[in-house]
């Protein structure tokens, strides 16, 4: 029996979710299909530039599997350009991330959508006065 997939970590929905080269008509154009993890994985390692270690790390799963996620996405993407086909994001097998903010006020704790904005208020007290949970930062402050 095969070990059911993991889900992985994506701090980033893509808002376009379709390329396809100019010139050529919808209806003669071959796709392929690049999950919404592989893009995050070429996000996280091309243009954050991290590391295939800490980008792994970001979206929870192994070094390895990131490898696997960044080869099959960068081969997708290069049949796209040098062959001229459509690239459709989509699918995959990942979780979005969450944001943790604190309210300093009442001490509550709760998770935002990444791409829902910063909250205005305290959804327990109202107040105005919440920062992102220290855990959340990224860092600790000393």
């Amino acid at each position: 029996m095969v070990r059911p997939r993991k889900n992985r970590r994506v701090w980033f929905e893509p808002g376009i979710t379709y390329f396809k080269p100019r010139g050529i008509p919808l209806a003669d154009m071959e796709e392929v299909s690049l999950a919404v993890d592989e893009l995050e994985a070429i996000r996280l390692n091309s243009i954050e530039e991290l590391g295939q270690k800490e980008a792994a790390e970001k979206m929870t799963i192994s070094q390895p599997t990131l490898h696997r996620l960044l080869e099959s996405a960068r081969k997708k993407i290069a049949d796209a350009l040098v062959n001229g086909k459509a690239i459709k994001i989509h699918g995959g097998n990942y979780e979005m991330a969450a944001r943790r903010f604190k309210c300093h006020d009442c001490g509550n704790e709760w998770e935002e959508s990444y791409g829902t904005g910063r909250p205005v208020e305290c959804p327990k007290c109202s107040s105005a006065n919440i920062h992102r949970a220290p855990e959340d930062r990224g860092y600790v402050r000393g």
